[in-house]
């Protein structure tokens, strides 16, 4: 969602704040500003749209000063326009903010009590309007952003700037991820560490209720109770070349070509050298006392999930349940002696994700996570974490972290598996040589690109288009729906295939191509006579099969995709890319924004 940064330095703060905001752009966003102190004077300037746009904005109209705050926001409350992008400032305040303040109107009644006018749709601008009314009452900056926090109820990461305090950051977390960024003489906020990776590489993370008092030389960190709270520094690496394009067009192009090395590490840090053995971190949880799983996510991390569902009941013996994060707590299900539960999540601070966390806390047996960020809230908060080691992902559109969550989840299953007596050691280490083969099949699976390019150009043509998937294909249909609408903007379903009889066939006519994703398995028959009932209502075929799949039922259909030949297992995992691809070129055909797709966020850290 929104992103946040804040300096305080040795040089001019500008060109370091716009900086550090271009490395948030992947979260999503569609206005942007910054503020900085000059001579003691608050100052800001703010623009619509791309980055660009204020970059252009301070050619003209520059701001001078060595400490500021900027923000890429992403609307919740108001329109994206100037008025409402922040900073949002009052009197002599200046505030940034990601998240959601719930008691903002009982804030602005409070204030329009006391006389206090309005010149936002925004939540944000009553955090600004309730400092500077504490700071007219008396009150110091630490003092009245004390006192403006306590109020607030919600999920926020804060950043304050005052104006005559030009050695002065205020921040506060709850609900949504801040950390600060220590140099010498110099100290940074930034929403993650891919923002502050130029600046420094000495990193603490807010803890849920944390706020702190920021100078160039000191860090003052209260817990929610008020307390003094230490918070450790770790030195952070980020490979620069991973927040870079590397001469592709995209970064959704670059990590969809990164994912046979990614992979590799993934394997090499899950399965030992000889490749008879998994290897999960301490403590480790007993599978064998498992009664049930409980999975919980968003998003593609949900589809990932639901393929999960089908290796764990079927290779693991364990019932497990899969629920949408934002509904689950709502119904507040039972939770049964013995249950396990997980969570799955890109950034590992996806808000519903972590709030169905917190409501499993005390319920479940065990907590795991399957996350990209080690040293994110769900991470820090799980029995378990598991790394899915998938590097930086910046494109908004999950590719690599997707078939990195997948392959993770595979052999957490093969080890719930062995752990249950379900597999011995010989089919353990036939299953992981299967794994250990993927990187190979996935840079052969890179191999139909062009063929999905030419696809694609046909496809962008569509105003509606089906996926068909069966068993834990069907999960994989669904995740090629996603990534096709999220950013072609074509309206795309996914139905599992023996459910099409059942009202989606009456959708289908020669305009609607219908992707149908069926290595040749167990259930290819199955898939194939669901397709022949697409084509004889005239339906556009578009078969995603192995040669084997080709040869045996191409006849008829509109175009076919060869992919190599795989276990079963882990079909789910190859067959991402295909659905990658041509979401993809479907949506570079259309002249879409694919890294940064309308109304979307990379990490959405509010509910």
């Amino acid at each position: 969602m929104c992103g946040i940064i804040g300096v305080l330095g040795d040089h001019e703060a500008a060109p370091l704040l716009v900086e550090a905001l271009k490395r948030l752009e992947y979260r999503g966003y569609d206005s942007a500003g910054i503020a900085t102190i000059n001579d003691g004077v608050l100052d800001r300037r703010r623009a619509v749209g791309k980055l660009v746009n204020l970059s252009d904005l301070l050619v003209h109209e520059p701001l001078a000063g060595k400490s500021g705050i900027g923000h890429t926001r992403w609307a919740t409350h108001g329109a994206p326009n100037v008025v409402n992008a922040h900073p949002h400032c009052a009197g002599g305040v200046a505030v940034v903010h990601n998240g959601i303040i719930e008691n903002f109107r009982e804030l602005r009644a409070f204030l329009a009590e006391q006389g206090v006018g309005f010149a936002t749709d925004t939540d944000t601008e009553t955090v600004a309007l309730l400092a500077d009314h504490f700071r007219n009452q008396g009150l110091s900056p630490r003092d009245a952003a004390e006192q403006t926090i306590a109020r607030l109820e919600g999920a926020y990461a804060l950043c304050f700037l005052f104006d005559g305090e030009d050695d002065l950051l205020i921040a506060a977390r709850k609900g949504s991820p801040l950390a600060i960024g220590y140099g010498t003489g110099e100290m940074f906020v930034g929403s993650d560490a891919i923002a502050l990776a130029p600046m420094t590489d000495r990193i603490s993370y807010l803890e849920e209720g944390d706020w702190a008092v920021i100078t160039r030389d000191t860090v003052e960190i209260r817990d929610a109770n008020g307390t003094i709270a230490n918070r450790a520094i770790k030195t952070i690496q980020i490979d620069s070349a991973m927040v870079d394009k590397a001469g592709f067009k995209h970064f959704m192009a670059k990590e969809i070509a990164e994912q046979p090395v990614v992979l590799q590490g993934a394997l090499s840090h899950y399965i030992n050298a000889e490749a008879t053995a998994v290897t999960m971190p301490d403590p480790e949880i007993d599978f064998a006392q498992v009664e049930r799983m409980t999975m919980v996510a968003c998003g593609t991390a949900f589809y990932a999930c639901l393929v999960a569902k089908y290796w764990f009941e079927q290779i693991a013996g364990i019932p497990v349940e899969v629920d949408v994060a934002s509904e689950f707590r709502y119904r507040e299900p039972p939770v049964t002696k013995g249950t396990v539960a997980l969570f799955i999540s890109q950034s590992g601070e996806t808000a519903d994700t972590l709030a169905a966390l917190r409501y499993m806390q005390g319920k479940a047996d065990k907590i795991m996570s399957v996350v990209n960020v080690p040293e994110s809230s769900i991470a820090r908060e799980s029995d378990m974490p598991l790394p899915i080691l998938a590097g930086t992902e910046i494109g908004v559109a999950s590719t690599k972290a997707f078939t990195c969550q997948l392959t993770t989840l595979a052999i957490l299953a093969l080890r719930a598996a062995q752990m249950r007596g379900r597999i011995n050691d010989a089919e353990l280490a036939e299953k992981l040589a299967a794994l250990r083969s993927l990187p190979g099949l996935l840079n052969l699976a890179l191999g139909i690109e062009d063929k999905t390019k030419s696809i694609s150009r046909k496809l962008a043509e569509a105003r509606d288009i089906l996926f068909l998937g069966r068993g834990a294909m069907y999960p994989l249909a669904l995740e090629g729906a996603l990534k096709l609408k999220e950013i072609s903007y074509i309206h795309a379903e996914a139905y599992a295939s023996g459910e099409l009889k059942h009202g989606p066939i009456a959708l289908v006519d020669k305009h609607v191509p219908i992707i149908v994703m069926a290595p040749r398995d167990s259930l290819f028959d199955k898939t194939v006579s669901n397709m022949q009932e697409v084509m004889a209502r005239g339906g556009k075929v578009l078969l995603i099969t192995d040669q084997k799949g080709a040869t045996e039922a191409s006849t008829g259909v509109w175009e076919t995709i060869i992919m190599p030949e795989v276990d079963p297992f882990l079909a789910p995992i190859l067959y991402a890319v295909p659905a990658q691809l041509l979401a993809y070129h479907t949506a570079v055909a259309k002249g879409t924004d694919v890294d940064q797709p309308r109304n979307l966020a990379k990490s959405v850290t509010v509910e």
